[in-house]
């Protein structure tokens, strides 16, 4: 498999976050929420290199048989992370300073500097600094051959250079001083001259104030710096120990890991550089520059001063028409699946949903799996009440969810004081699979009523991922979640085979290809074969060979993607029956939809899976078909807007331009908005 061609995975995720910061460069959006996208921007890349780069510069250290089982070399993949992150992090700096600032100052929202503010503004930014910042500041003189002080993941420092006013031509002498952004807001409103906001960012007001700190010295200049940490926990959890308490040791770990990434002003003089990268013994693949200000996913937090115009326009959930505020939210799923698909339909319905089932006297059990939650979660909340009131529940918790281990320990703590009988990640395996379960008596008969999703049981991501939940009373389905449920319970393998559910480790890639080679099959033999496919990232290879051969056969195969993508479309004799695109707007594209032709049948199928390795191989999901007639045209009427989408789809190509698909047509189609509206005049 290695002579076909696959973009890395690690570049093919550098060009979706490079699509994100598109949308910071785009004037057709709102001011404030391109901000808010150098803030995604910047927040991913920390994830990345948190989690992403670590795992390579590890892999720079194995033995040369590991190596050798490579198909990429690690130095090489490091170097070209660097080139594209030094890339891209020179536009993010011009795209701040050269349009969205002067953008700003139209609005009469100006960012100063120390050397921009008048005598008012200067006496204000002098006591801001005495009563708020001089308890945190921490100054620390750097001394050679001394023992260095520890920098914080994530924290923000300046590196000061150092003068003696009594010996002028003393060697120099540096300094670090901590900005305390994670005790203060970064940005601080100055006093202004009326319809004018004046705003100073809290490292200029600590660049300002720093002379008071270091008496006797001259300060020649000041430049920030940051470094992040390995985040990886590294826990063999194959079969041996606690596997609870392994997290909780590797979690305090976290924060003092190896470091990942240590970014710098890149107008630092080069014998300050080479004095921090001794001090801190920084090798040069974790030295990346940037611009004047890190931490840029602040910007999620910079002030509007109630600017609403430079916002997007409103968009509130809408309510679902038949499961908001239903007095028998059974009888209605009984009577028909429903399909709830947020954040264009209110969240609100599936917290309904699970309230009701904790007062319901005619429901005995509740069984959900916890992935990721909110932190103040009405549905967790719910399910410790519906325990006071003698029903039987029983919450599977996976705390191998990344960076919600702890908030995921501690709800499991929480939820077993009150009743609920809770079961942790097994070895081996991370359960990834979005499903509830609730058993009613109804007629001296037991039925089941299940919750199937593509998105977490989560309450605030609701309102800006974009998701799809089917409720169902199917027997065809609800049984199937049933066996899922005891096999996390149990963790033995499930005596019954599954007929509808496609679940990892036991059925999901086979049952992948089978539809697959369905479609290989219709080709081949000159009918109509078609794949419409909706993911977030596309990276495992055995799958992709498989969608390449499905190209060459002839199937029609449109993709959606929205983050790693690794096959490459558009070559001749391999994958010119494959196109692909990719939309970032202002929801987070996160479904799954696979629709497949099936001669005439039209299958389509929701999933918490993406078609990643790990996901396909290693991890507890579920893909479940959609079987009512109704909601397999909805679900169809989403994807054919997207695929339709001529102002925030970009094109994924050989070339990896991530160029905008622009159409000749005169009618704009962005898909997001239109399935706002989809969905309201349904509601009307």
């Amino acid at each position: 498999m290695a002579e076909l061609p696959f973009f890395h995975r690690e570049i093919s995720w550098l060009s979706f976050n490079y699509r994100v910061l598109q949308e910071a460069k785009d004037p057709a959006v709102p001011l404030i929420e391109r901000l808010r996208f150098l803030a995604i921007y910047s927040s991913n890349l920390d994830e990345f290199f948190r989690i992403r780069v670590a795992n390579v510069r590890n892999l720079k250290k194995v033995g040369k048989k590991t190596k050798a089982a490579l198909d990429f070399d690690p130095r090489e993949l490091m170097k070209e992370i660097h080139r594209v992150v030094n890339r891209q992090q020179e536009e993010f700096s011009l795209i701040y300073e050269q349009q969205i600032v002067p953008e700003l100052r139209k609005q009469h929202i100006h960012i100063l500097r120390r050397l921009d503010l008048n005598a008012e503004q200067r006496l204000f930014v002098e006591n801001y600094f005495h009563e708020y910042l001089l308890p945190f500041v921490m100054p620390v003189l750097l001394v050679k051959r001394r023992i260095r002080p520890f920098l914080a993941n994530a924290h923000l420092y300046l590196a000061v250079h150092l003068g003696q006013h009594k010996k002028p031509l003393a060697e120099s002498e540096y300094a670090l001083v901590k900005i305390p952004s994670d005790q203060l807001p970064r940005f601080i409103t100055l006093p202004s001259a009326p319809n004018r906001h004046d705003v100073i960012m809290l490292d200029d007001i600590v660049r300002h104030s720093v002379s008071w700190l270091f008496p006797g010295y001259e300060i020649m200049d000041t430049y920030s710096i940051k470094l992040t940490r390995d985040a990886e926990l590294y826990i063999d959890d194959e079969y041996s120990g606690d596997l609870v308490q392994k997290i909780k040791s590797s979690l305090q770990k976290r924060q003092v890991g190896p470091a990942s990434r240590f970014v710098y002003d890149r107008e630092m003089p080069q014998h300050l550089l080479e004095y921090l990268r001794e001090t801190f013994s920084l090798g040069k693949y974790s030295m990346l520059p940037e611009g004047r200000y890190h931490n840029n996913f602040d910007f999620f937090k910079f002030p509007d001063f109630g600017m609403h115009h430079l916002r997007n326009k409103p968009l509130p959930s809408l309510h679902h028409p038949t499961l908001h505020n239903a007095e028998d939210p059974f009888a209605v799923i009984r009577q028909k699946d429903q399909l709830l698909h947020v954040p264009y339909q209110s969240y609100d319905a599936a917290v309904h949903f699970f309230e009701k089932a904790a007062t319901d006297p005619q429901v005995t059990h509740i069984k959900i799996i916890q992935y990721r939650v909110a932190k103040h979660s009405r549905i967790l909340s719910a399910l410790m009440h519906a325990v006071q009131l003698g029903k039987q529940v029983s919450v599977f918790v996976e705390i191998k969810a990344r960076f919600d281990e702890a908030a995921n320990l501690e709800w499991g703590e929480k939820l077993d004081k009150a009743g609920v009988r809770v079961h942790y990640s097994f070895p081996g395996v991370k359960v990834h699979s979005k499903l509830a379960l609730v058993r009613r008596v109804e007629e001296d008969q037991p039925r089941l009523y299940a919750y199937l999703g593509t998105g977490n049981f989560h309450e605030e991501t609701a309102k800006i991922y974009a998701d799809f939940t089917l409720f169902t009373a199917d027997p065809r389905l609800t049984t199937e979640v049933s066996t899922v449920f005891t096999f996390l319970e149990n963790i033995k393998p499930p005596k019954q085979t599954f007929e509808h559910l496609m679940v990892g480790k036991f059925n999901l890639r086979d049952g992948l290809y089978a539809l697959i080679d369905a479609e290989i099959a219709s080709a081949t033999a000159g009918k109509k074969a078609l794949m419409n496919l909706k993911l977030n990232s596309l990276e495992d290879r055995e799958i992709i060979a498989k969608l390449y051969e499905a190209s060459q056969a002839g199937v029609k195969i449109k993709i959606i993607v929205r983050g790693i993508c690794c096959i490459v479309p558009g070559i001749k004799g391999l994958s010119e029956n494959i196109e692909i695109v990719s939309i970032v707007d202002r929801f987070l594209e996160h479904a799954r939809v696979f629709y497949f032709y099936a001669d005439g049948q039209e299958k389509i199928y929701l999933s918490s899976a993406d078609w990643m390795q790990r996901n396909l191989s290693f991890r507890i999901e579920t893909i479940f078909p959609v079987y009512d007639p109704e909601l397999k045209q909805e679900i169809i009427d989403m994807v054919e807007l997207q695929l339709n989408d001529n102002v925030k789809a970009r094109i994924i190509d050989r070339m990896d331009k991530n160029e905008y698909r622009r159409t000749t047509t005169d009618i704009p189609v962005r898909a997001q908005l239109e399935t706002y509206f989809y969905y309201k005049r349904k509601t009307e």
